[in-house]
């Protein structure tokens, strides 16, 4: 079996080094091209694709739509996929201060109404589990946020807090994971 993770093209946030999480942001149509060539790429090097999650955020969606186009198959939006809720540092800049220090406090909630990192792990596992089960020995692509792509590499590689605080995921960037079951 083999998971591949990606995240959703560039939006206009990402361009602007904001943080955007829950908030819905529009792809840039630098974002839309990074889309296109992620479903080339995705159709030429990853073999047989059964399935394609998705978070139910839009520029999640219309990233995965051109791959699911491409490959003839639907995609199955999952909820728990959608973006870590940053709380009150929702569309500030990537420097705002207190926010890199935030993502480190594992058990405590971003301020603002926001998700804690133990609530983020909480629901990408459990996918990750099921994905696992009922896909057993097939290939899967997951298209999703930076955010998630963290946890989901934490799943499948040891992550130490420098590490999880340096992870970084490029907008349609593609990494894969090898499942011996």
């Amino acid at each position: 079996m083999i998971i591949y993770s990606t995240r959703h093209g560039e939006t206009e946030w990402n361009s602007l080094d904001k943080i955007s999480g829950i908030t819905e942001v529009e792809l840039t149509p630098a974002g839309i091209e990074q889309a296109k060539l992620l479903a080339e790429r995705v159709c030429a090097e990853c073999g047989d694709i059964s399935a394609i999650f998705c978070s139910p955020m839009k520029r999640a969606q219309i990233t995965a739509g051109y791959t699911a186009k491409a490959l003839g198959l639907d995609i199955i939006t999952d909820s728990r996929l959608r973006e870590w809720n940053y709380g009150s540092f929702e569309g500030k800049h990537r420097d705002t201060g207190g926010y890199r220090e935030a993502k480190l406090q594992f058990g405590c909630k971003m301020p603002g109404g926001g998700e804690s990192v133990f609530q983020l792990v909480g629901r990408i596992y459990p996918f990750l589990d099921d994905v696992r089960e009922k896909y057993k020995g097939k290939n899967v692509l997951i298209v999703s946020h930076g955010g998630v792509c963290r946890i989901i590499d934490s799943y499948f590689n040891d992550m130490t807090s420098q590490r999880f605080s340096q992870f970084f995921m490029g907008n349609c960037e593609l990494l894969r994971y090898v499942i011996d079951q």
